[in-house]
């Protein structure tokens, strides 16, 4: 397809489509003379992860650059490419490590990944910023005289383990590593908004449903 149906079937201006091109979030076309390129389904399929990427999740050029970058990476392994394509996605900050709340609430983080038998979350933890945010919260819920030990959280790590099931199911339908590795960014940047709305939605049923409206 030439530049002028892409823009059509993806909804996204030819000049928007060019700054993507400039700032190398979408690869180059099938140059078919000096001044046009043709394009196919994957130059689509990109574009939209893009779109997905700067409108909902709000991620700058910049870091989808980034992003990018590992997804369209064939040298790592699969794992890998998957975990640095979504690392690279904002992130909570650095706690302070010498926060009494915060050393609290790595401990006992910690503590629940042997709980659960997580032993690749235990060995990534110390890298992976999906840890950090949670060592970030638990810690503030202590700060505010809330701690959530281990019996209650099991239950919550239990369930999120089978949502994580069916997303590496769903992943896995997608036949090349590229789309795979896309997959996984939208996870994040998608799947996970709909994940939260799902949960509130569901907490103001069951609070309906026990106390009802009065």
């Amino acid at each position: 397809m030439r530049l002028a149906e892409l823009s059509e079937r993806s909804g996204v201006s030819t000049a928007t489509i060019k700054y993507y091109l400039r700032e190398g979030l979408l690869a180059p076309g099938r140059q078919i003379n000096a001044t046009t390129a043709e394009y196919d389904e994957e130059h689509l399929r990109r574009l939209r992860l893009v779109r997905a990427m700067l409108q909902v999740g709000r991620v700058p050029v910049a870091t989808i650059r980034e992003v990018l970058t590992h997804v369209d990476d064939d040298s790592l392994p699969r794992a890998l490419r998957l975990g640095s394509a979504v690392w690279a996605l904002p992130q909570v900050p650095e706690p302070d490590a010498d926060d009494e709340f915060v050393q609290g609430a790595r401990v006992a983080m910690e503590d629940l990944l042997r709980t659960l038998g997580w032993s690749n979350a235990q060995a990534l933890a110390p890298l992976s910023p999906s840890f950090r945010s949670l060592v970030v919260a638990a810690a503030a819920l202590r700060r505010l005289g809330y701690d959530w030990g281990l019996e209650a959280l099991v239950p919550y790590a239990r369930l999120m383990q089978q949502v994580a099931q069916l997303d590496m199911e769903f992943m896995e339908s997608h036949v090349s590593e590229a789309e795979k590795a896309e997959v996984a960014v939208l996870g994040v940047v998608l799947v996970e908004p709909i994940l939260q709305a799902l949960h509130r939605l569901a907490q103001e049923e069951e609070s309906t449903r026990r106390y009802g409206y009065e």
